[in-house]
Order: structure tokens, then sequence, then C-alpha cells
């Protein structure tokens, strides 16, 4: 497992498959156990990870943090990354086709991991998501479907998939962590016990 997450990092540090690949600093890879059960799934890099080569710095990735604390968790319990892994220019959306050519190390990365729950943050890595796995009549507007669960079918068996907002709304909207902390609290159902899977 190790020799092919190694190996899609030398690939995704070589990429040049979309304009994005000129203007950063450091590709984000993704970081945490690849035997998770649970894996997060964010959006973009910003400028501080950017910078850092690692996800969800900074006051988002502080927030992301307390979320995972509250809920039982650290970041090395879980695997995080990114649906396009270099920072779009003036963290801009990232476009579809970015998404489009970029996904497909993401694809790789739950193929090594094989997580059991999918957590999408924010309405691009949703979509993303729930599209790869076919629930397109499932999609809308994270403030609609946020927290709840869908059950898919993936290569190595049935996962679940949740949207949840992400953690960069509660730096504009302080309201949103409540909301947040609820979500991510369903959580503690799927995290690994004893050394077992709980899923």
């Amino acid at each position: 497992m190790n020799n092919q997450m190694n190996k899609l990092k030398q690939e995704i540090f070589n990429c040049k498959r979309c304009e994005l690949f000129k203007e950063r600093l450091n590709p984000v890879i993704g970081e945490g156990d690849s035997n998770a059960d649970i894996m997060f799934v964010g959006e973009a890099p910003g400028a501080n990870e950017d910078k850092t080569g690692k996800p969800f710095c900074g006051r988002s990735g502080d927030i992301l943090d307390e979320l995972l604390m509250n809920s039982g968790m650290k970041r090395q319990d879980v695997y995080i990354a990114n649906t396009v892994k270099c920072r779009p220019p003036k963290n801009r959306n990232p476009k579809e086709e970015e998404i489009k050519l970029c996904a497909v190390f993401l694809d790789s990365q739950i193929d090594i991991i094989k997580p059991k729950v999918i957590c999408c943050l924010g309405n691009f890595s949703t979509s993303y998501v729930m599209k790869k796995y076919k629930l397109n009549d499932k999609i809308q507007g994270i403030s609609k479907i946020h927290g709840q669960v869908f059950f898919a079918e993936s290569s190595y068996g049935k996962i679940k998939v949740i949207p949840f907002y992400h953690p960069a709304v509660v730096v504009y909207n302080m309201n949103k962590k409540k909301v947040l902390a609820k979500d991510f609290s369903m959580l503690k159902k799927y995290i690994k016990v004893n050394g077992g899977k709980k899923c």
C-alpha cells in the first residue's frame, strides 16, 4: 500500500494535466492513515495549503481539527484529501475541467485506502463524489443534504457518502459551527474500535 501511495505521490508531483501546476508552490496530495475507515474530501488547496503542501491549514484547518477532536478523532485517524491537488489562482473555485482532469488522483487514493465512509466537505467535492457513485439524483445544495448518509457501491464493497459544510464556512458564519459539530458527531459510530472495523 505504501508503495502504491508513494508512486501516486510522485505522479501528482510531476503532473501537468492542467494549467494549475504553473502557479503552484506545492501540490497538496493528502495526509493521514492509509488504512483509514473514514476519508475526508475537500475542494481545492488555499494559500496556506499551497505553501505547506498539507491539506486544511490555517483557520479552516483549526476548525476541522476541533471538529475531529470533539468527535473522538485526530487527523492521523482519518485520511484527508482534496478533489483538486493544486491551488486555483486567487483561491477561486476549481473549474469543472480542472476537477475532471485531477480527480483521477482522488479516485486512485480512494482505491488504495478503501474507506468505508467518504465525507465530502463542501459543494464541489460533494458533487464529484456523489456523481462518481451514481448518486446524481440525490445531489442538492449542501444546505439541503449536509449530514445525510447516502449508501453506495464501490469497487471494493458498500460505502457511505456523507456531505458536510466546508469548515471554512465557520470563518464567515459562526452559527454554522454548531451545525457542523452536530453533523460530525454522527461519525463516532464509524470509528475503529480496538483495532477492529466498526462500520
